[in-house]
Formats: structure tokens, C-alpha cells, sequence
């Protein structure tokens, strides 16, 4: 009997990978499929699947072409899965000729050409092929990053920038259109809206872009009161468009797998979560003061109060703020310091943007605690710790982007499935503006030099 292995993604399935498969088969007697899990085509750079893996394999099984389907998982696996199921002829796509040359040393290599004119990425393409607007102000520079991140997902394409204050990185003119004072035409041209102005200015501009029948995704906070937050969501719902709140550290594959593991129960009963968010940053402030600049509430708290809600939930008894202001009148606080007090447990953030501390997340356990080291918001590893070092685990992911190309493929789904599907529930965006309203509302502990 002659065994021929082949691997592929098949998202989408259609006649390009049915005939790459029936000539796959041809080969030999008996054909092994492996088909690549979520997890390995994210370190293969492939983020925007429209389909999971069980529908992957389920179609697959469908063609009735497949002896037998197995899963790829990691780096290496191919030369595993030869010598495991005594694999005569590996074979693949043409346009991977030569890629895999060094399995002949196990196996036969085969490179079969592949159907001229038919691409899953090109139906990914023409399937969610969705305008986005910019909107930005002093922070805009940022947005470069975003613009690169946007090229790395299908279908997307960018329809300029909105800024009331001007342009302050002169490259991005050279990306996109820009649109100065001009939100209403930059409405028109786009199917959805990123904002990532001043907090102070997201109601306005969001309710604007859901009452155009637009989706939002905006840089948290969504709004800077409770009750604002939740209008928000109910105009999105009311006019059935997608609103997310954007905190790329959602999306991180090593964080997401910190809270599965801290859920299942590996480390006991959670009984703290300490989370640390800083940086140091040289601020132009204009004649208004620090009125219109982000400060470290608005910058860093959310990040920092995501694995709070996350793992404790949003139900805590009390909020204790505590905070360093350069400038009271205009709530600029260049240092800020949040106590939570639950039922069963108790919680701390300190986030600064004038102050420098170790940006670690610690959550500790009755049978262990997770380690997140420096700059924990966009970390591809952490450790689970026990009383017995020999217990510890490591664990490592691949993060590209920080996150934002996974929260924007998430954002996209969102918008073709007309299903949320963000890792940010709408009660603890609702929650994190609550924090917002108690710091704006003063009710605050000054700390003074």
C-alpha cells in the first residue's frame, strides 16, 4: 500500500482544493489530510479564517476523498507525521516547490500544480470586502501602526482619516486620504469607523457613526460614563451595526490561554489579581492645559483593569482610586492606583504615564499563582508557579501585530456573521466606564508630592 500525506488549510473549501486533493489521491492508495489548526496558521501569519476548524474538517470529510484526517498543530510536524503513519510521498501545491525539499529525506516529494483562478483568499476578499474610516487627534501617530496591521487582513480597505486637530505625523498623508474637519464625508465613504480620538469626544463621534448605520470599533474607554456606555450599545443593537471596544490585549493568544488555564482551576481558587501598566512620555501640552491630552486613566486603565473583570468579574463591592495629578481641573494624572474589594477576593492596577513601575501581571491562587513578566499587555509568555518549583510550567505563543490583527479579523466577523464576537463582554466595557465616571466625578484619593 502506497501512503501519501498532504496539508493544507481548506478554508472555504472549493474546486481548486477538490482537485488538489483528488490528484493527491491518485498518487497512491491511501491519503492522509492535515488539516492545520487555528492556533499554527496564527504563527503561519493566517488570521483571517472564515471557518473553524471542525467546519474545516467537516467539509473536508465531506468530499469523501480522505482516508484519513488528522490535525497539524506545531512547527515540525510533517517529518512526525511520515515516520508515524510510514508516509511513501508527501505532496503539496506547486507554488510550495522547493519549500519542502528537505522531507526527502524521509519520504517522496511531489509539488502538484494547482487550479489556475481559484483562491480562498480572494473569496475571503470579495466576501467581507469592507471600508474603514480613521478618526484620530493627538494621538493619531498611532495609527500608522494600524494602518500597517490593516494590509495583513483580507478585504479591508481604508478610506481615509478624520482629525479635528490636524495631522500630527505628516506620513499618514502620504497612506490615506485625509479628511480634515470633515467626519460627516468620511461617514459617507465608509461601512465602519476605528476611533481612537480623545475619550472625551467618543460619545459624540460614536453615536454619530451608529445613527449613519455604521460599525465602531474605538479605543477603550467607550465613554467616560456608565450611562453613556449603555446608551451606546442600545443605538448599536437598535440600528443593528457592531459595537466593539478596542483593547488588543483581548486578543493575545498567550493571554486568552492565561485565562483558560486560570479558569479551569490549575492554580486554586483566585484570591488576587495585580496587574501593572506604565510608561514615561513627554507630553506637548497645548494653551488649554492637559485638557485634550490622554491621561493614564484613559490610556492604561482599561488595558489594566481587563484581567481584573476578566477573572473576578465586574460585581466587586468597592473601587478605591488613588491618584498623582499634574493637573486636577483638567484630571490629568500622570500616576493612578485602583483598589477593588470583592466578596472573595481583592485586586490592584497601577497605571502612570509619568511614573515608571515593573509592567508585570500577577494572579495568584490558592494552589499556585500565573506570572506574567514585562510588558505583560502584549506578552507571548507566562509561567504557572507552584510551591513545588518542579511543578512550574512555561508556556509560550506567538503574538504578531500586539494583537490588532486579531482584533480586527474579530471586528470583520462580527460585521459578515451580524454576530458580536469580541473578547470584551459588553458588561465590562460598561464596567470599565464606571471606573472612568468615579474618576471624573472626583471621587478620588489626591496623592501630593
Amino acid at each position: 500500500m502506497i501512503k501519501v500525506i498532504t496539508y493544507g488549510t481548506y478554508d472555504l473549501l472549493h474546486y481548486g482544493h477538490i482537485r488538489l486533493l483528488e490528484r493527491a489521491k491518485a498518487l497512491g492508495d491511501y491519503l492522509i489530510v492535515g488539516i492545520t489548526s487555528d492556533d499554527y496558521d496564527k504563527t503561519r501569519g493566517k488570521i483571517n479564517n472564515q471557518q473553524s476548524l471542525i467546519e474545516r474538517i467537516a467539509a473536508v470529510k465531506a468530499t469523501g476523498i480522505a482516508d484519513e484526517i488528522i490535525v497539524e498543530e506545531y512547527e515540525g510536524q510533517k517529518i512526525d507525521d511520515i515516520k508515524k503513519y510510514d508516509v511513501d510521498i508527501f505532496t503539496v501545491g506547486s507554488d510550495w516547490k522547493g519549500y519542502f525539499d528537505y522531507l526527502n529525506e524521509y519520504c517522496k516529494v511531489v509539488y502538484l500544480d494547482r487550479t489556475e483562478g481559484v483562491s480562498s483568499t480572494e473569496l475571503r476578499a470579495k466576501a467581507r470586502e469592507l471600508c474603514i474610516g480613521l478618526v484620530g487627534d493627538e494621538e493619531i501617530r498611532i495609527l500608522n501602526k494600524y494602518i500597517d496591521e490593516f494590509a495583513c487582513v483580507n478585504g479591508v480597505k481604508i478610506t481615509g482619516v478624520f482629525s479635528e486637530g490636524g495631522m500630527a505625523d505628516d506620513c499618514l498623508k502620504e497612506k490615506i486620504s485625509y479628511f480634515p474637519e470633515k467626519y460627516e464625508e468620511l461617514l459617507e465613504k465608509s461601512d465602519a469607523i476605528y476611533i481612537i480620538s480623545h475619550p472625551q469626544k467618543h460619545y459624540v463621534q460614536i453615536k454619530a457613526a451608529l445613527l449613519a448605520g455604521k460599525h465602531v470599533l474605538v479605543e477603550s474607554p467607550i465613554a467616560l460614563n456608565k450611562a453613556e456606555c449603555k446608551e451606546l450599545f442600545e443605538l448599536a443593537e437598535k440600528e443593528h451595526v457592531v459595537l466593539m471596544e478596542a483593547i488588543k490585549t483581548a486578543y493575545s493568544t498567550a493571554y486568552n490561554r492565561l485565562l483558560l488555564i486560570v479558569k479551569s482551576g490549575k492554580i486554586g481558587k483566585v484570591v488576587s489579581v495585580d496587574a501593572t501598566c506604565t510608561s514615561i512620555r513627554d507630553v506637548n501640552v497645548d494653551a488649554a492645559g492637559y485638557r485634550n491630552v490622554w491621561n493614564s486613566i484613559c490610556a492604561w486603565g482599561p488595558t489594566a483593569i481587563l484581567p481584573v473583570f476578566q477573572i473576578l468579574g465586574c460585581n466587586y463591592k468597592k473601587a478605591d482610586i488613588s491618584s498623582l495629578f499634574l493637573d486636577r481641573e483638567n484630571r490629568y494624572d500622570s500616576f493612578t492606583k485602583v483598589d477593588f474589594l470583592y466578596d472573595n477576593a481583592v485586586a490592584s492596577v497601577k497605571v502612570a504615564r509619568g511614573v515608571k513601575s515593573e509592567g508585570e501581571l500577577i494572579v495568584s491562587g490558592t494552589k499556585g499563582y500565573i506570572y506574567v513578566p514585562a510588558p505583560w499587555w502584549k506578552t507571548d509568555y507566562f509561567e504557572a508557579r507552584y510551591e513545588n518549583p518542579s511543578d512550574n510550567r512555561r508556556f509560550f505563543y506567538q503574538l504578531d501585530g500586539e494583537g490588532i490583527r486579531y482584533m480586527l479579523v474579530s471586528f470583520i466577523k462580527s460585521i459578515q456573521n451580524k454576530k458580536i464576537n469580541s473578547e470584551i463582554s459588553k458588561e465590562i466595557s460598561v464596567s470599565i466606564s464606571q471606573i472612568m465616571q468615579d474618576f471624573y466625578n472626583n471621587k478620588t484619593n489626591e496623592i501630593r508630592w
